[in-house]
């Protein structure tokens, strides 16, 4: 892992594979490690040059205030456009996962030179907040449960870990695999103060992000070839998001992962990877 300087800010980042071979990037949602190792590993065999990083106030990146963002989320699409640039990799194969999905959608919107695909994972086309009437809202009676559960001791690694795994079985995710994860982002993480662990295991920045303007009515403009992988068992953003995407970017290829939430699982791994390399 290491770091790069862009757009005056510093961007956590690692590199899987061939430094001359084309770039992937993947977008963090909001840490770089909601992109599994196995799957990062795969593109990088399949002969690409993998990069996945993590948003501004998350993991190694910049952390400012994650309570009160003073960036936008075209900020955090140019964000996207100035990694690949100095990565040397234009264009690129931008991939983005839940608030990454967002970025990367507004990316290839705002920078359509930069990118050569689009790999959107477990998202939709409307910002935070209400959806679109025809879109699916988060699962209410999973959301109660979330949402309603207290709070751990942000300072303490296996309270926190063990939140994050109980809020995955919640949403149909592995619990195992989460508590890994979110012990990774906590020791990744530049202290212990409960604002900066809340913001890198919960993305609270994203949530207070001024996302305007609108980029749905936009999306029949991308040209990209592009493919929307979606859990069918997502409760957080339901598969309905997925679908809609797929229906609105033109030519866009839908893959709806049958046994998958909001993650990607292990077992999906290998069919994610195939369709990415397909796609450029």
């Amino acid at each position: 892992m290491s770091t790069l300087h862009v757009n005056e800010i510093t961007l956590g980042i690692e590199s899987f594979g061939d430094e001359d071979a084309p770039l992937v990037l993947l977008a963090g949602g909001t840490t770089m490690l909601s992109w599994p190792d196995a799957l990062c590993e795969r593109l990088a065999a399949g002969g690409r040059r993998v990069v996945r990083y993590d948003l501004r106030d998350s993991g190694e990146s910049t952390t400012a205030d994650p309570q009160a963002p003073t960036y936008t989320l075209r900020d955090l699409a140019a964000d996207a456009a100035a990694l690949v640039d100095a990565l040397g990799g234009r264009p690129a194969h931008l991939a983005g996962t839940g608030v990454g999905g967002m970025v990367a959608q507004v990316a290839v919107l705002d920078h359509p030179g930069a990118f050569s695909a689009l790999t959107l994972v477990g998202t939709r086309a409307v910002a935070p907040g209400p959806p679109d009437n025809d879109l699916p809202g988060h699962d209410e009676e999973a959301m109660g449960r979330l949402f309603t559960r207290p709070m751990p001791d942000w300072a303490d690694r296996e309270a926190v870990a063990q939140f994050v795994a109980t809020g995955a079985e919640i949403l149909g995710d592995d619990p195992v695999a989460a508590r890994a994860t979110a012990a990774r982002i906590w020791d990744r993480t530049p202290g212990t103060a409960p604002p900066l662990q809340m913001a890198n295991q919960m993305g609270m920045a994203f949530s207070r992000l001024d996302c305007t303007p609108r980029w749905r009515e936009r999306l029949r403009e991308i040209e990209t070839p592009t493919l929307v992988v979606h859990g069918h068992r997502n409760r957080f953003f339901p598969v309905g998001n997925g679908e809609a995407i797929a229906r609105e970017i033109p030519g866009a290829r839908l893959l709806v992962l049958k046994e998958a939430a909001t993650a990607i699982p292990e077992g999906a791994v290998g069919d994610v990877t195939e369709a990415m390399l397909a796609l450029g």
